[in-house]
C-alpha cells in the first residue's frame, strides 16, 4: 500500500519531517498492519498504518516496544511517534536497514533474551490489556502462574474456540484440569517477555545485532518465549544453545512447552481456522 500523499504529508508533519521532499513505498509489515517508508530528505522513517477502528493495537504495540526499550536488554525499533489521520491509526518507528539472521545474531539473541527475562514484575500479567495478533489478550495481574495462564490465556482461547469453531473444542474444563494437574507445582519468575516470539519478528542489523519488535508484552513464564521460537522454526540451534548457557530451562519444560505452544495454536486456529483448527483438535485429543 502506498499512503495516500495527503495522508503522508500530515503524518510526516506530526513528525517534524520536511514535507516539500517526501515520498512513501510500501515495505512488509505483516499481515496486521499495512505499512510504508516514509522519505524526507535524507530521513527513513517506518510508518505502520491500521484503520482507526483497530487503533488500540498499535497503541499496545508502542506501549510493549516502550518497555522492551527501557528493559535495555535487546535492541527494538524506537518509537517516533503515533496518532491518527484521515481514518488511519499510525505508528512511526525507527528505519532500521534489516536483515536475515545467521547463527552469529541467533547466538547473541539467546544471551540476551535470557537478560531480559530477568527483568521482572510484581505479578504476572501486565498494566493493561493488548493483543496476540488481532486477539484481544487479557492481563489482569495474578501471583500465581498456573492460575493466571488457565484463566487469562487457556480459558479465553478455549472459550473462543467453541464459538467460533465448535467441531475443534473439546472439554474445556478438563482441559484445564488437566493443565493444572501438570503444572500446578510450577514456579516461574514473572519475567519480562517479548509475548510473541515467533522468526517474523526477529532480525538481525548489518552488524549482527538482534532486532525485535511486534510485540504482545507481560511478565510471564520465560519459557513461554522459547516455546514460541521452537513452535514454527526459523531459530537456529545456536539461539537455544545460547540462551540455555545463560540460564538454563528447569526441570519439565518440555512438557510444559507443549502448554505453551498450544496458546499459540488455539490464537491461530480462532484468527484463520482451517488446519490450525484441525491441529487443535489432534492437540486437545492429546492431552
Amino acid at each position: 500500500m502506498t499512503l495516500h500523499a495527503n495522508t503522508a504529508r500530515r503524518i510526516a508533519s506530526q513528525l517534524g519531517l520536511e514535507t516539500d521532499r517526501l515520498n512513501s513505498r510500501p515495505v512488509g509489515g505483516g499481515s496486521i498492519a499495512e505499512a510504508v517508508e516514509l522519505v524526507a530528505g535524507s530521513t527513513r522513517t517506518f510508518v505502520k498504518t491500521v484503520p482507526a477502528g483497530k487503533a488500540g493495537v498499535l497503541a499496545a504495540e508502542c506501549d510493549g516496544l516502550g518497555a522492551l526499550a527501557a528493559a535495555g536488554a535487546v535492541r527494538v525499533p524506537a518509537v517516533l511517534g503515533h496518532g491518527e489521520v484521515h481514518g488511519l491509526a499510525w505508528l512511526a518507528l525507527e528505519y532500521l536497514d534489516l536483515k536475515a539472521r545467521g547463527a552469529v545474531t541467533d547466538a547473541a539473541l539467546g544471551h540476551e533474551l535470557a537478560n531480559l527475562h530477568r527483568a521482572s514484575g510484581p505479578a504476572f500479567g501486565w498494566h493493561s490489556d493488548n493483543y496476540i495478533g488481532l486477539t484481544p489478550q487479557a492481563n489482569a495481574f495474578g501471583e500465581d502462574w498456573c492460575r493466571f495462564f488457565r484463566d487469562q490465556r487457556l480459558a479465553s482461547q478455549l472459550a473462543l474456540l467453541r464459538r467460533r469453531h465448535p467441531e475443534a473444542c473439546a472439554d474445556i474444563d478438563a482441559v484445564l484440569r488437566s493443565w493444572e494437574r501438570r503444572a500446578g507445582s510450577h514456579r516461574p519468575p514473572a519475567s519480562l517477555l517479548h509475548g510473541d516470539l515467533w522468526s517474523g519478528n526477529a532480525a538481525g542489523l548489518p552488524d549482527g545485532q538482534p532486532v525485535i519488535y511486534d510485540p504482545a508484552v507481560h511478565y510471564g513464564d520465560r519459557e513461554c518465549d522459547l516455546a514460541m521460537a521452537a513452535m514454527f522454526g526459523g531459530f537456529s540451534p545456536a539461539f537455544f544453545r545460547a540462551y540455555d548457557s545463560a540460564w538454563p530451562l528447569p526441570d519439565g519444560w518440555q512438557e510444559r512447552r507443549r502448554w505453551y505452544q498450544l496458546y499459540h495454536l488455539l490464537n491461530h486456529a480462532n484468527l484463520f481456522g482451517g488446519s490450525y483448527a484441525r491441529q487443535v483438535k489432534q492437540e486437545l485429543n492429546r492431552l
